[in-house]
Parts: structure tokens; sequence; C-alpha cells
């Protein structure tokens, strides 16, 4: 006779597979899935779900190794915050401990894992990440050794002209570049018509958002099949753009505009560098910012639209309506991502 309980015959590697691939709804909306309370059961997208699961086969391999006892999901679980903390104690060869960042990145994919509430006492609390801990984009590592800066000049260029992502540059078509006059009138198209589907309607909703936040820029990026599954229309800028919108037309159709992307290629580096620009094409000067609030218990006037950052750039002040319009551009919903992770130099 075989055993009653079947999972207790698959190893701890098989079973975190199949845990994290039923928590699989890609393309589902993670908005939708918080107000009903099923975010927590669910992974949106594939790149969080291979970060996560790279990051289980990290626990899993460890728990084999020094809790060979161990033979199910249940029964390692009481050992996640044993492996964090010694993650978060380990030095390497250099004397360097792994960053806050990929603290947070483990934490985050076994609390997914073994749906650990964040109200939870014995949630493991990881470092805090601060912007001197994200190491790639702002010092040399040992993957720059492998870029060439000079044979990848126009890679580089583009990316800081666009503000791609590295899933949507690596699928970038000819096709994915629009004028103003393109997306005016594919608005009034689908505009005079009563019968649009769900995708039709959210494409209109999308195209409409884009000129109204963007008025002063004629040349756009289609952003297809972003992070979790969302899709926008984002403006060209800086002075390769004229180079950036040679390159896309004279894409032949059905073929992507990058057929490589180097692997090494700090891709986040150059979109904050996007990001900074744009934010400085919209900042206006903070003395010229109006004192239009009034703080109801002391009764002082100040500035609704000043933000003022946190964190280890505490007390840095930005223009609240440019980081909105950077923070679009990015494909973003909170402007304190942008704040801490892309704005720099300022």
């Amino acid at each position: 006779m075989g055993r009653k309980n079947k999972s207790y015959s698959k190893d701890l590697h098989q079973q975190a597979y199949e845990k994290l691939n039923g928590m699989q709804h890609f393309g589902e909306s993670k908005k939708a899935a918080v107000l009903d309370g099923t975010e927590k059961d669910k992974i949106f997208s594939y790149s969080t779900y291979a970060t996560y699961w790279k990051h289980t086969k990290y626990f899993v391999k460890w728990i084999q190794a020094t809790h060979p006892e161990c033979t199910t999901l249940k029964s390692a679980k009481k050992f996640v915050n044993e492996w964090l903390q010694s993650r978060v104690d380990q030095v390497d060869s250099k004397g360097q401990h792994l960053s806050a960042w990929t603290i947070q990145t483990e934490a985050a994919a076994l609390n997914k894992l073994y749906q650990i509430d964040k109200a939870d006492p014995n949630r493991f609390q990881p470092p805090k990440r601060k912007r001197s801990d994200i190491k790639r984009s702002r010092i040399r590592t040992e993957r720059d050794k492998h870029f060439s800066v000079t044979n990848n000049d126009e890679l580089i260029r583009f990316c800081k002209g666009t503000g791609c992502r590295r899933n949507v540059l690596e699928r970038l078509e000819g096709r994915d570049l629009w004028t103003r006059d393109d997306m005016e009138k594919e608005v009034s198209a689908l505009s005079g018509r009563t019968d649009l589907s769900d995708k039709e309607n959210k494409h209109l909703v999308v195209l409409k958002d884009a000129l109204e936040v963007f008025p002063d820029h004629d040349t756009f990026i289609h952003h297809r099949k972003d992070k979790n599954g969302r899709y926008r229309f984002a403006p060209l800028i800086g002075p390769d753009k004229n180079a950036i919108i040679e390159r896309m037309r004279n894409t032949a159709p059905g073929e992507k505009v990058w057929q490589y992307v180097n692997s090494n290629a700090d891709i986040h580096g150059y979109r904050a560098e996007y990001a900074t620009a744009m934010y400085k094409s919209y900042a206006r000067p903070l003395d010229q910012i109006p004192y239009d609030r009034v703080n109801k218990g002391t009764g002082k006037r100040f500035q609704g639209d000043v933000y003022t950052c946190r964190k280890d750039e505490s007390g840095k002040k930005l223009d609240r309506q440019a980081m909105k319009k950077c923070s679009k551009a990015l494909g973003h919903n909170r402007i304190s991502v942008v704040a801490d992770n892309y704005i720099r130099g300022l």
C-alpha cells in the first residue's frame, strides 16, 4: 500500500516548485486581488515568479544541507528566520555583506512561499534598504568587467532615451514607435465606436492618459507587456531621440529592434538616467512652488507640491508634480519609488 500523504514522497525541491507554481496568476490585476483579499496567494508576473523561485531554491538547498531531517515544506518553515539571519550575517571573501536589497528579496520570496502575513509577529524583519546599498548601477561590479561601454554605446544611448526595462527592450519592435499624431488618430477611431472590447477600452484609456500627461512630447515608445503585464506609452527624450527614431523605423516588420541585449548591461542604471532627465525637464524651482495648503493644527501655509524625501535621503525636497510625470513615464504607481530608486545627483 502507498502512503496516505503522497506529498511526503516528493522531495523539498518538488514541493516548493509545485507550491509556487500553484500561485501563478500572470496577467491578473494585482490591485483587484488586494481589494478582494487574495493577493497573498498569488504571483502576478513571470519575472517575480522567477526571482522568488531562484531564492526559494537557495533556501531548499540550505535546508537539505543543514537540516536533512526536514522532508516537508511545513517542517522547514520553522527554519526560515534562521536561514535569513544567516544571509544577513554572511560575509564574502572581500569582507562584504549581502546588500539589504538582496535580503529583502529573499525574505519576500519565503513570505510568499509560506504566505506569512505582514502582521505575523514572527515574520523576519530584514535590514532597511538604503540608497547606498544599491550596488549595481552605482559602483563598478564584477559584471562590469565583462561589458564594453564602447561596443554597446548605441544600446546605452537608446536606453537612456526610452527608459525601457530589459523585458520590454528584448521584445521591442519597430511598430512600438508611436507619434502623437498616430495616437490621436487611434483615440479618435476608438472613441467613435460603441462596441469596444475590454482590451480596446483599456488601450483607449492608456492612450488618452499619455497624451494628457505629456502634452509637450511628440514621439512615444509603446511599452508592451511590461512589469506585472501592464503596458504604457512613454515619451522619447534626450539628444539621441532622432537616432532612436531612425533605428526603430529602419527595423523590418516582425523583427526586434535589438536582436541581442547584453546581459551585463546596467539597464536599471540607464533607466535612472532617463528618470533624472525626465524629472529635471519638468521640475520647478522649489521657491516658485506656491504655498497652497494650510496646516489645520498650526494654521501655517505650506507647499502641497513639495515632496520631502525619507530614509537616507531624508530632508531632500522635490517637485511632486514633476515626480508624478516621471513615475508615469517609468511605469510606477508610487512617487516614493522614483525618489528612492531613480532620481539621482540633484
